[in-house]
């Protein structure tokens, strides 16, 4: 209940006004009363607001209190309403419970008077609650309906810009020194990786993008990004990185932070429209039991941790109260979706991590990330690509895919590299594909998950079942859930998410290649 109580009470006689008073804060109940004796003063008292409960006479010389009870019903119904007279009768109490009061006190029984408004307040309360869990449920399934678009949505698009990405790659190693051109395809490229951040962000916003966590360095994600990152920025705005000396190890997903690291410096970019310096570092930290209370979500112990400052517009205290709330932007129309803050904290918790902000109006903001750290060694798969020429081959590939363009990338980036590229356009066609050569010229099949006519986890079984020691890549633009429907197992089988980079293409089907063979099943 609140403290002090804010009590409108209609009541023509001072004395007895003063009496309900002192009653009330004799049994404990903190208040601050206004009184009032007529309807426009009523009316008044009301739509000048912060009424928390209303106590009425029922009879008085220029107004009376069942018509205040239909007024107060009518414009404020979440305002309890509780009757205090000496007049009160039987009939004239059950028809005022009927017409919407919530209790009713005899004033020569002002015992009950205290009861009863603590459970007015406890009535209003409940119903607080109840409107709250409602509003919570309605958000539940509009995030399940969100969950669900996003998951049909993902694998269209994610297809469209494997095309996009893949192309302007192959397009972009050819180009020879028309440097306007080769500006133009790497802003295509960007701006393809940038729609292909929003996918992922609706994916792990509605959990059904599974994080893949391996120990890394959040020095090399940085270093990785960095080009990528000055894109992202305007000319006006000054960079800088300034990477922690031995800094340790965390175990996260290093795609996803990536994503967090780009959504903070878009968001760092937005706030300083007419430029300034945005500086992105990394170091350890340590948090003790009294530092970690003051982060909600924070435990004590040993962090890594990589930060986002600008020098932009900053924050007040009521923006800030909301970064992490679904869908919520303080960016124009179009400029913005909401779920850039939210898909960074949701990543960040599926790692055991933290956000912390410091903000203050004209003086710029300051995000720090905080993953527990590991005393492991960084992962293999974490491990920053090589440069140079992608890996060749001469081995025989059969590559099934039921989108035409991916499957032509696909294909294509392949052939470049000296493989032999067998194409099906469906599950029932890479069987067909496959039995020509008997399976025995077969080194690797790159095959889609969700086709039609037979899927590739199907036409997979029926490989394996031949020929037990061919190898098979996964690859997909749906969300991590369909895929595990359709039979893809979620441990133990090779998968490329869609889109992939002809670079990354190449390197797995290298990879796999080189592995040691398969052992078929006893």
């Amino acid at each position: 209940m609140k403290s002090p109580l804010r009590i409108l009470h209609l009541e023509d006689d001072p004395a007895d006004a003063a009496l309900v008073e002192s009653t009330l804060k004799a049994d404990g109940i903190a208040c601050a009363t206004t009184r009032v004796q007529s309807r426009d003063e009523f009316v008044a008292a009301l739509e000048g607001g912060g009424v928390d409960l209303i106590l009425s006479d029922c009879s008085l010389p220029a107004f009376d209190g069942m018509s205040a009870l239909k007024i107060a019903h009518a414009k404020w119904p979440a305002i309890p309403l509780v009757f205090v007279s000496g007049t009160l009768g039987e009939e004239q109490a059950i028809e005022s419970l009927k017409s919407g009061a919530t209790d009713y006190v005899l004033k020569e029984r002002l015992a009950r008077l205290a009861p009863a408004v603590r459970r007015a307040m406890q009535e209003v309360e409940d119903r607080a609650e109840r409107r709250q869990m409602a509003a919570q449920f309605i958000e539940a399934q509009k995030m399940e309906v969100i969950g669900h678009l996003a998951g049909g949505v993902a694998h269209d698009f994610n297809n469209i810009l494997a095309v996009i990405m893949g192309y302007s790659d192959l397009t972009i190693q050819k180009l020879g020194n028309d440097e306007v051109l080769r500006g133009h395809l790497e802003t295509i490229r960007a701006a393809a990786e940038r729609a292909a951040g929003l996918t992922r962000q609706l994916l792990i916003f509605s959990r059904r993008q599974k994080v893949q966590l391996v120990v890394l360095d959040l020095n090399d994600v940085v270093k990785d990004l960095d080009s990528m990152l000055r894109r992202l920025i305007d000319e006006n705005i000054e960079m800088s990185i300034v990477p922690g000396k031995d800094i340790g190890h965390v175990k996260a997903d290093a795609g996803y932070v990536g994503q967090v690291l780009m959504n903070l410096v878009v968001n760092a970019r937005d706030a300083m429209p007419n430029g300034g310096r945005l500086s992105i570092a990394t170091s350890n930290a340590t948090l003790d039991e009294n530092q970690a209370r003051s982060h909600k979500g924070a435990i004590a112990g040993d962090y890594v941790m990589f930060s986002v400052s600008d020098t932009g517009t900053g924050m007040s205290e009521e923006v800030k109260a909301r970064l992490f709330e679904a869908f919520y932007t303080t960016k124009p129309t179009g400029k913005g979706t909401g779920l850039g803050l939210v898909t960074c904290q949701t990543v960040v918790q599926q790692s055991d991590g933290f956000i912390s902000v410091d903000s203050q109006l004209g003086q710029g903001t300051t995000f720090k990330v905080y993953f527990p750290r590991v005393n492991l060694p960084v992962d293999a798969a974490a491990r920053p690509c090589r440069a140079g020429p992608l890996p060749r081959g001469t081995e025989t590939l059969l590559v099934v895919e039921d989108e035409p363009a991916v499957r032509h990338l696909a294909c294509d980036v392949l052939e470049a590299q000296g493989y032999r590229v067998l194409r099906a356009g469906n599950g029932q066609e890479g069987l067909k594909a496959a039995r020509e050569l008997k399976g025995r010229e077969i080194g690797l099949v790159i095959t889609d998950v969700v086709m039609p006519l037979m899927s590739g986890q199907v036409m997979a079984e029926w490989l394996k079942a031949t020929y037990p020691k061919i190898k098979i890549l996964y690859t997909s633009g749906y969300a991590d859930d369909a895929v595990t429907r359709h039979g893809v197992p979620q441990n133990g089988a090779e998968f490329l998410p869609k889109p992939y980079t002809p670079a990354t293409l190449a390197r797995k089907v290298r990879a796999m290649l080189d592995a040691a063979p398969e052992r078929p099943p006893s």
